[in-house]
């Protein structure tokens, strides 16, 4: 397998959904805070610090901007090998700086027990962009790749927010290039609805994906740029609808900095970070700079929101979400400015308990940017100078041996 280790045409008008008073809107606002007690029964995780096994061929992850789980329970990465320094990648240098390390392929699937499956995509992965995945073949591979999502069907979505990067892509599980929406270097606005490739809506560096298995929609976190979720075919990536913050019809006019005390903002702030869809068909979506989850129905009516550690400037505190197995009581969302994950409760948002803190040591975060669950286990991935995966189980669980 390349596997360097051998992953209906709807054109609907726009739904435009009124904005609901904000003096009516009732959010769920909790303040987690270090200072608040842990809810009863509420999980708590301890490091795996021997999850992943060592890499083969020298290979050496940059920045870990998304981690996702299939439907075998085996986890999947996007990484980005141009972030390596040349230091780090010195092996891979002309003529060569030293004896390790060289960048690894952009997409990494791993086993439970962290052993690598399969590898392939992006720079790092030799004909892969010359080959594979070419604009002739209609496939713009993002400079800075964002987010990574497998669905029902074992198809590998990936997105890219670097400059110009306007696309969200799709393969089977092999690296074989089956679809874009979007078109690298083409952006028209949060509420484009065509002209992209194909006639799928123009994005704007979206930052993630997830796809619906009761009808193969898929949603996207429209992003970077844009500000809005974006919700298109499966198959053909043709529009189906898009809404803002709210339910409503999303704005580009820039809001300005966050501040702490303010209102509510009526609109998203850049980034739009993630969608989740629970199994109750509620989409959860991460208003990052705004420190808050906004829950719609799969229509975008709005539902409600909560918030996550208000105070947050920088960055903000909402960069992932993800659901604990079975019922989903729970709601996991890693905090890359604070470098924590936020345990909430599911219902309510309100604050069960932490795990992480700012540091280089396992079990301590620098910039988590995304989580994923399998098996009741967290996997995290931290971009900037993180650099790295990681795996959390729940506390009472015997030690993994090597």
């Amino acid at each position: 397998m390349n596997a360097t280790l051998g992953r209906a045409l709807v054109c609907a008008a726009a739904a435009v959904f009124a904005v609901p008073a904000l003096a009516q809107m009732k959010a769920q606002d909790h303040e987690p805070a270090s200072r608040f007690a842990r809810m009863a029964g509420a999980p708590q995780f301890r490091v795996d610090a021997q999850w992943p096994k060592p890499l083969p061929n020298q290979w050496l992850l940059g920045q870990v901007a998304g981690v996702a789980v299939d439907r075998h329970d085996t986890i999947w990465i996007i990484q980005r090998p141009l972030s390596l320094t040349a230091d780090e990648a010195g092996a891979a240098q002309t003529p060569p700086r030293s004896n390790c390390c060289v960048p690894a392929p952009s997409v990494m699937r791993f086993d439970q027990d962290g052993r690598l499956l399969m590898a392939w995509g992006g720079s790092a992965d030799p004909g892969f962009l010359t080959e594979r995945c070419t604009p002739a073949k209609g496939c713009e591979w993002p400079t800075n790749e964002h987010g990574i999502f497998v669905d029902h069907n074992d198809n590998v979505w990936i997105a890219g927010n670097g400059a110009g990067n306007h696309q969200v892509l799709k393969f089977s599980m092999d690296g074989s290039f089956l679809l874009q929406v979007g078109k690298a270097g083409s952006t028209g606005g949060s509420n484009a609805t065509t002209g992209g490739l194909g006639g799928t809506p123009l994005l704007g560096q979206p930052a993630d994906v997830e796809v619906d298995p009761a009808n193969n929609e898929a949603y996207i976190a429209d992003g970077y740029q844009n500000k809005r979720v974006v919700v298109v075919d499966g198959q053909t990536g043709q529009y189906k609808r898009h809404w803002g913050a709210y339910g409503s019809v999303p704005s580009d006019v820039d809001p300005g900095p966050y501040q702490a005390g303010q209102p509510p903002a009526p609109q998203f702030r850049s980034p739009v970070h993630c969608v989740r869809i629970a199994k109750d068909g509620l989409v959860y979506v991460c208003d990052r700079l705004n420190n808050r989850i906004q829950v719609f129905q799969k229509n975008g009516t709005f539902v409600k929101e909560f918030f996550t550690d208000r105070a947050t400037l920088g960055n903000g505190s909402v960069w992932d979400v993800d659901l604990s197995p079975g019922s989903q009581k729970w709601l996991y969302n890693p905090d890359g400015e604070n470098n924590v994950v936020w345990i909430l409760e599911r219902a309510t948002g309100a604050y069960a308990d932490t795990f992480g803190r700012n540091g280089r040591q396992a079990g301590q975060f620098h910039w988590v940017h995304n989580l994923a669950v399998a098996k009741g286990n967290i996997y995290t991935a931290e971009v900037d100078t993180g650099k790295r995966a990681q795996k959390f189980v729940p506390m009472g669980r015997r030690q993994q041996q090597p």
